[in-house]
């Protein structure tokens, strides 16, 4: 039986191919809304990048070229450019980091052929997808450590590997890097290689900018392990070391984003015009992202509630009910978990589990290690493993009945209980989404909000509840899946609005 993990990725592999095809079929068959893609002025300044060859194919050049569309335009400007505008800082630098790093390297190859440009669409292109496969792994393995079920994981994994913004992986969109590292850095925090997690996370913010609220993770786990030391070891400075520990963990989160804030307030503010400062340069706290998001895009706080744009509330309405619906219910389970009697113990034995998986993967090697591995051993050893198993399980679990008799407690296991792991999650989607329908541009809720993994547990939820209404909505997202799949490789290719 193929292992879970190679059974997502395939899957993975399986959906950017699909929407890949659909998006070119797409092209193919329609005429762009906009063309002004296609048009590609000369750098501000000198390129240090060699100049095509005599055998230069300009129409195959210009194919590629003009599959830059969208937000992609800038991505590609800034990789091909650097940073020349200010509205061009809105756009974080990994993403073009890396293209303009692939096309010097791996595909400088083509560089004479195709045109420095056309490289650099290729080189996102191929990061893109293969950034969202490595991502849906990681979906998957941390939605095991937190579900505690492979089979709601997987359930989970299929989701986002077909989700509403399936078309922004699979073009030149941050949101692929943001995946990978993100849910990559939170399975790492979770597996307890924090060095890891953190660097990983902290990588993150330089792919979007909601990558620093992942801050917030590593403020959790220091909440947990001070909990732990102060009530149930007794030791007060040991949950003030981890507080302050947690603390220079979540700092570090922030610097990727504010380091990048700070080269563009030396670019624009310091080696800028003196006798033209820009207004944000003046400030108390001159953030230059908030500055353009305010300036060229008009976003703050209810500026989008506008009759006008009742048609993008109407496109940003399914995820934003899905997110609302998996806050309520993961609020509602976690809820019912505090007003247990098992809620100290839950604690206690989530940070020690954390503690015994920090020591088992002080090696990287062994927190690589997954399902893969388990079709190198023979029937025989595994069958041998099993009743290993079997045997130290059930050894356990007579001595921990023991021990629950002689305390005259029993702790009972419901399988339908809330890990006290889903709550930074729920936090953070909760922001997100607040953030999504009051702040932001609404439409662009499906894939501001497509990385958070709990819309997809409670998704996968629904799809196998008994029948009824839930059954129903089970339906409705499968079709809403489906739709915006197609929709979007529809539009997004052909420069229409979609999200």
């Amino acid at each position: 039986m193929e292992p879970p993990v190679a059974a997502v990725v395939r899957l993975a592999a399986v959906s950017r191919a699909l929407v890949l095809a659909l998006s070119l079929l797409a092209r193919l068959l329609f005429r762009p809304y906009d063309t002004s893609a296609s048009l590609h002025p000369p750098c501000l300044s000198s390129p240090s990048f060699p100049s095509p060859a005599p055998s230069y194919n300009s129409t195959a050049a210009a194919a590629i070229s003009s599959l830059a569309i969208w937000d992609g335009v800038h991505f590609a400007r800034s990789a091909e450019c650097g940073y020349e505008y200010e509205q061009s800082f809105a756009f974080l630098p990994l993403l073009p980091a890396s293209m303009a790093l692939l096309s010097r390297s791996l595909f400088a190859p083509l560089v004479p052929v195709l045109g420095y440009r056309a490289v650099l669409v290729i080189s996102g292109h191929v990061l893109n997808n293969l950034a969202f496969v490595a991502a849906a792994a990681y979906f998957y393995r941390l939605s095991v450590l937190i579900l505690k079920d492979s089979g709601a994981a997987y359930r989970a994994s299929v989701l986002f590997c077909f989700n509403p913004a399936s078309v922004f992986y699979s073009s030149l969109y941050s949101e692929s890097l943001y995946a990978l590292f993100s849910l990559g850095g939170l399975f790492y925090l979770f597996s307890g290689a924090n060095t890891v997690a953190m660097i990983m996370l902290a990588v993150s913010g330089s792919a979007r900018s909601n990558g620093a609220l992942n801050a917030g993770y590593f403020c959790f786990q220091a909440l947990l392990q001070a909990y732990d030391a102060a009530i149930q070891k007794k030791r007060p400075i040991l949950a003030v070391q981890a507080l302050i520990t947690g603390f220079l963990r979540s700092t570090f989160i922030f610097i990727p984003f504010f380091a990048f804030q700070a080269y563009g307030y030396l670019n624009i503010c310091l080696h800028g015009n003196a006798d033209e400062l820009r207004p944000w340069c003046k400030a108390k706290l001159p953030l230059l992202y908030s500055f353009i998001q305010i300036h060229y895009w008009g976003v703050g706080f209810l500026r989008y509630f506008q009759v006008k744009q009742l048609p993008n509330f109407l496109l940003a309405s399914p995820v934003l009910s899905l997110a609302v619906y998996s806050i309520a219910h993961y609020t509602k389970m976690l809820h019912q978990l505090f007003q247990s009697n098992n809620i100290h113990e839950q604690i206690i034995s989530t940070v020690e589990e954390r503690s015994v998986e920090a020591c088992e993967s002080s090696d990287v090697a062994t927190v690589l290690k997954s399902e893969f591995s388990s079709g190198l051993n023979n029937k025989k050893q595994a069958h041998t493993d099993v009743k290993k198993r079997k045997s130290a399980a059930s050894e356990a679990t007579l001595a921990s009945l023991d021990g629950n008799r002689s305390t005259g407690r029993i702790l009972k296991v419901d399988k339908d209980e809330c890990s006290i792991l889903v709550l930074p999650f729920i936090l953070h989607l909760t922001f997100m989404t607040f953030t999504a329908f009051f702040v932001m541009h609404v439409q662009v809720s499906t894939r501001f909000l497509s990385a958070s993994p709990p819309i997809y547990w409670a998704a996968s939820r629904i799809l196998v509840s008994p029948r009824g209404s839930p059954k129903r909505w089970g339906y409705f997202i499968v079709v809403y899946f489906i739709a915006y799949i197609l929709l979007g490789s529809l539009l997004f290719p052909n420069f229409y609005p979609f999200t």
